[in-house]
């Protein structure tokens, strides 16, 4: 493994809430120079899931995004406190978006969302054997829920219709170990 090549000189706490932390780095970046670097911690891992069933259908789920100004077609997702399982946390998240179970759990893959400005860690999981339950919605959260074939939500990533880093992610990947069987 590589050393690292940048020095902290010292650290400050710039903002933080229960989700996240911003701190400013004093550094010598690798070069040599002085200079600063602001840092984002994430409080939760983040933790996604694609749920497929038998017929090949997925299920996507919609909702404003504040920081972006914008509407926002992604996998289920959600945060995973420190200290609890992540594959409890998806299946908690799977419940709460969607309402459905998964009998069947498989790691799909591991992702740094934004590494250049933040720690954020994600983990996402594909989910089978599905059975439909109730949905239960977090107070900001209003969401719409969309099932459609997975074939589609591919295309919905090649399109840029979908442009959540996670879900693109795990979608290419999961479009990746199908082509492959």
């Amino acid at each position: 493994m590589p050393i690292n090549p940048w020095k902290l000189l010292k650290s400050k706490i710039q903002y933080e809430n229960p989700w996240i932390k911003v701190e400013e780095h004093d550094v010598i970046n690798p070069g040599g120079g002085m200079g600063i670097y602001g840092k984002v911690h994430f409080k939760n891992v983040a933790v996604g899931i694609v749920p497929v069933d038998d017929d090949g259908n997925t299920w996507l789920v919609g909702q404003y995004r504040y920081p972006l100004d914008e509407y926002s077609w992604e996998i289920p997702e959600g945060g995973c406190p420190i200290g609890e399982r992540e594959l409890d946390a998806a299946k908690r998240e799977l419940r709460e978006e969607t309402g459905l179970f998964a009998a069947s759990w498989e790691e799909l893959l591991r992702i740094h969302t934004s590494n250049s400005v933040s720690d954020e860690r994600g983990v996402v999981y594909l989910a089978k054997e599905l059975k439909q339950g109730e949905t239960d919605f977090e107070e900001t959260e209003d969401l719409k829920i969309r099932k459609l074939p997975i074939s589609e939500a591919f295309q919905m990533v090649m399109d840029g219709k979908i442009t959540d880093s996670i879900s693109i992610a795990a979608l290419l990947k999961l479009k990746y170990l199908l082509d492959k069987i």
